[in-house]
């Protein structure tokens, strides 16, 4: 999809579905409900390295795997995975518990 715009001189064409101006909607959608967007600087993946192998798992287990007919199908298929992800899924890095027995110990 594009935006044309007209002036005197130029018929000029932008695209809508940019990185520059999905950005700005991004920005917009964070503003409008209140939450603070960092960044983390470019070539550093370690400053979110959680964030970072979350999203990789989540991409190959659910994104890259199922083909959503329907934002509900999106949604109802996240939220089953998220279920597993916390509830039945041992973490190597949590000595093999699942994040809620690890959260469970941590609170005793």
């Amino acid at each position: 999809m594009t935006l044309a715009a007209h002036t005197a001189r130029h018929n000029v064409s932008i695209p809508l579905n940019g990185p520059e101006l999905i950005s700005l909607a991004l920005a917009q959608w964070a503003e409008d409900h209140g939450v603070l967007l960092e960044f983390i600087k470019p070539g550093k993946p370690t400053q979110n390295a959680f964030i970072e192998r979350f999203n990789r798992t989540y991409r190959t287990e659910i994104l890259d795997f199922y083909l959503f007919r329907t934002l509900n199908e999106a949604r109802e298929i996240a939220e089953r995975w998220l279920n597993e992800y916390n509830s039945e899924r041992p973490h190597e890095s949590l000595n093999n518990l699942t994040q809620e027995e690890y959260r469970l110990m941590a609170e005793k």
